[in-house]
């Protein structure tokens, strides 16, 4: 008999009944080291009592009452983001490809309500990953996940990932935006040269178009900034956010200056479930961990710590190990190996991590892990590495 569950992951067998910190634990008392943080979403880790309380507090109040009335949770979080960013204004959606949707849509519309309608077309990068709505699989162009979904939707030009002359060729009359990761997760940790953003902004501004960045996966935190364009001192137009935003709990957003989000008006876009007071009540909890004095700042030490360990464990296994990248605590080892089979060794070994594309495997644990963890997960990951490398010889 079939399971009722849709078929869509390859699931590994074996089902997770609590965690907190860093670790998780079966039902059966197996315990695991969670370097994947649920794909880096549980940027605090499982069970912090903070956002415990937070989401216990609300949940005894209100749930939901739709967007048709104000949502004083969504109009304090907005607040404090706002005053963090360069945004001045946000929109509170459930997920990253929501996010993404809504930003593409931002972008089309300012030029629209700008006097250019013709202005539709973004330019976006191979090896991006934006989501899997028909949309953001387009934007992405990965030909793997487009497969059967019938034609693409139109509008995304598709230029090499760090390559300014090829986004500045692909600009025209008909350019709404251009939109990129800071860092690539999904396409294997793709760190782009340092004067990246910096020219990618210039060029926006020389053409009259927007700089529009997906930080799903490297923003809140994950970098050793809130958001990881802050390395390059720029600021983008729009902003796509998610995973880390709600530790857990499904929460989106949207950021814009004021300029961008000019097109946005009443009828234009909408979330029935995006920005309800139990989402907007973990958020803002999480938001104001982050944004405590010292938090950022320990993430990129640790994320010094690890990518030192991950070079340690390349000069141990360089047939097998043969690049480091990463930014903060979102760290890739690219393997000379398939990806799967570093994960099942490692989960053989009591350590979660996540394959990526370009036959990498990423490390990223939450933001709050000891610093005696990543030690203990970086032996867990040379034990990994010793079976893979052995069972290629």
């Amino acid at each position: 008999m079939p399971p009722a569950v849709m078929g869509t992951y390859a699931r590994q067998d074996f089902v997770f009944a609590r965690g907190e910190g860093s670790w998780l634990e079966t039902e059966d008392g197996a315990r695991y080291l969670d370097f994947g943080s649920g794909v880096a979403v549980n940027a605090l880790g499982h069970a912090h009592p903070r956002l415990i309380a937070a989401l216990t507090e609300q949940a005894g109040k209100l749930w939901h009452t739709s967007n048709l009335y104000r949502v004083a949770g969504q109009e304090s979080l907005a607040e404090r983001l706002v005053a963090a960013t360069f945004a001045d204004r946000v929109f509170f959606c459930n997920s990253g490809a929501e996010a993404c949707e809504g930003a593409i849509k931002a972008a089309r519309r300012y030029h629209f309500v700008n006097g250019q309608p013709e202005r539709w077309r973004i330019v976006t990068c191979h090896g991006a990953f934006h989501g899997r709505t028909l949309a953001t699989l387009a934007a992405a162009g990965n030909e793997k996940y487009l497969e059967g979904f019938g034609p693409e939707a139109p509008g995304f030009d598709h230029v090499p990932f760090g390559d300014l002359d090829a986004v500045r060729a692909a600009i025209g009359p008909e350019t709404a935006a251009v939109m990129i990761e800071p860092v690539q997760g999904e396409g294997g940790v793709h760190v782009p040269p340092s004067d990246y953003l910096k020219g990618l902004r210039a060029l926006c501004d020389e053409a009259g178009i927007l700089l529009v960045l997906d930080e799903v996966q490297t923003g809140m935190g994950r970098s050793g900034k809130l958001f990881s364009h802050e390395w390059a001192g720029i600021a983008p137009d729009i902003m796509a956010v998610a995973k880390g935003l709600g530790g857990g709990f499904p929460v989106g957003a949207v950021l814009a200056t004021e300029a961008a989000a000019a097109g946005l008006t009443p009828g234009t876009h909408g979330s029935t479930f995006g920005g309800n007071p139990l989402a907007m009540a973990v958020a803002t909890t999480l938001v104001d961990v982050m944004l405590e004095p010292g938090f950022l700042e320990s993430v990129e030490q640790k994320g010094q710590h690890m990518r030192q360990g991950l070079a340690r464990l390349q000069d141990q296994f360089p047939a097998l190990v043969t690049e480091i990248r990463g930014q903060g605590l979102l760290t890739g080892i690219k393997v000379n190996a398939e990806p799967r089979d570093v994960v099942t060794a490692a989960l053989a070994e009591g350590l979660l991590v996540v394959g990526a594309g370009d036959n990498v495997v990423r490390i990223i644990p939450p933001l709050n892990v000891a610093e005696h963890e990543i030690s203990e997960g970086l032996d867990r990951l040379a034990r990994a590495l010793a079976a893979v490398s052995k069972s290629q010889t």
